[in-house]
């Protein structure tokens, strides 16, 4: 019987962005909070110790910078290096990259997922087109390591796509269902496969910051 296959999947630490309510693509992003690159530092203290007791195999990260920042931190304390994979990235916003998002909600009518099948903004993804390209290069990965400890280190809509592939949900789903995803919170799947072949993804953690307990508010 071929080992475990787990899925560990963190977000990325508070980024300015965030905090400014702007449109982080490619041109939005610039980075890391100063309270973010503390998450990230907390995160990677985390994931290391746990690297060290049972390693993790590989690891990938969304292109976005404030992704980079928290991989950089986190694998720096592993020593191990990580992959870059473009396909990894959060929703493409087109013309809407780099706006406030009280703008871009107010022309467009809505959060993203709440109209799945509609553009954010010319040149951008709907949700639904977001979650065909990042459940598929999630599942790619599932698929290349097989019987290994995967560590994706992404954003809330990363986490978002891996639980609406392993789930199975159905297309359009998110008119219904969200996941709250916190800075820096872990999410945990792992593949079971019990004595007769039958596999089982099991979900054994998400939204976990119990390595930000000590965290000023």
């Amino acid at each position: 019987m071929p080992d475990s296959t787990e899925l560990v999947i963190a977000r990325h630490g508070e980024a300015m962005c965030n905090v400014h309510g702007t449109v982080g693509g490619d041109k939005g992003c610039t980075g890391l909070t100063e309270r973010g690159h503390h998450q990230a530092a907390r995160l990677a203290t985390r994931l290391a110790a746990e690297h060290d007791q049972r390693p993790f195999h590989t690891v990938y990260s969304s292109p976005r910078l404030r992704v980079r920042q928290t991989a950089d931190a986190v694998t720096g304390l592993m020593k191990m290096p990580y992959t870059v994979v473009n396909d990894l990235r959060g929703p493409d916003h087109g013309d809407a990259d780099g706006l406030p998002w009280s703008q871009v909600k107010e022309v467009f009518g809505s959060a993203m997922q709440h109209q799945p099948a509609t553009p954010i903004a010319p040149g951008g993804d709907s949700w639904n087109s977001y979650l065909s390209r990042a459940t598929t290069t999630i599942e790619k990965l599932i698929q290349r390591h097989t019987g290994q400890r995967i560590l994706i280190i992404g954003h809330g809509e990363t986490i978002e796509a891996a639980h609406t592939l392993l789930l199975g949900l159905p297309t359009g789903a998110s008119i219904r269902v969200w996941f709250s995803t916190a800075h820096t919170s872990v999410a945990r799947w792992r593949l079971q496969i019990n004595r007769h072949g039958r596999a089982t993804w099991l979900l054994d953690a998400h939204n976990d910051t119990s390595h930000l307990a000590e965290q000023p508010s």
